[in-house]
């Protein structure tokens, strides 16, 4: 599996193209994307083997919640899911329970990152489609943390052993050795972001990985 974060890196039209580019070479990614922009890349998708999550989603409910972006309202504009506690958008236990309990009442999947051993432990209980171990310290820096935190990724994947929970990692990753290695590691996939979304050669990562998956 790969899922690819868009972060803030594209608007408007280079969304669009990027996503052309993802869809040539790795039709089967996930992809994040903004919230402005999940009903113009759900309509653009040619490929039904990918899906489209948003970056975010809030907990609250329907009714008077100004500013927050409820499960619903993914729902509505066509996403499948949604990343959850993101190193750059982190959340307390309290609020990714809440929100948790919200998107399974509506089948929201949620693929939840943390970069705590202790914190993945919990997050195991809730059962969610996915955990994503990352190192916000490798992030962006193209030093895998497939190299650099392979012990970690060893024990993150050992707690999930005996559960339907999708082990993947991110942080750091710009190579297709890097992803194979994230799959020696025990992981089910990659989440990424710079290597495609930031890069003037997306399609040099995109090719390597076409034949990892």
């Amino acid at each position: 599996m790969l899922v690819i974060n868009f972060k803030n890196y594209k608007v408007g039209k280079d969304v669009i193209e990027l996503l052309r580019k993802i869809e040539i070479y790795h039709n089967k990614a996930i992809v994040a994307v903004p919230f402005v922009e999940l009903k113009e890349v759900v309509k653009g998708i040619s490929s039904q083997n990918m899906q489209v999550y948003a970056q975010h989603v809030d907990y609250h409910d329907l009714g008077r919640a100004t500013g927050y972006v409820i499960p619903e309202s993914l729902i509505n504009a066509g996403a499948k899911g949604a990343l959850l506690n993101h190193s750059e958008h982190r959340l307390n236990m309290i609020e990714i329970k809440k929100t948790v309990k919200r998107c399974n009442e509506v089948g929201l999947k949620l693929i939840i990152c943390s970069s705590s051993l202790r914190e993945i432990s919990q997050l195991k209980k809730l059962n969610p489609y996915a955990i994503a171990f990352e190192d916000k310290k490798l992030i962006a820096t193209g030093k895998s943390i497939t190299e650099y935190k392979q012990h970690d990724i060893t024990r993150f994947v050992d707690i999930l052993k005996d559960t339907n929970i999708i082990p993947l990692c991110g942080a750091g990753i710009s190579s297709g050795d890097d992803v194979a290695n994230a799959l020696v590691l025990g992981c089910k996939g990659a989440l990424v972001s710079s290597v495609v979304a930031n890069s003037q050669t997306p399609e040099k990562f995109l090719k390597e990985v076409h034949g990892v998956f």
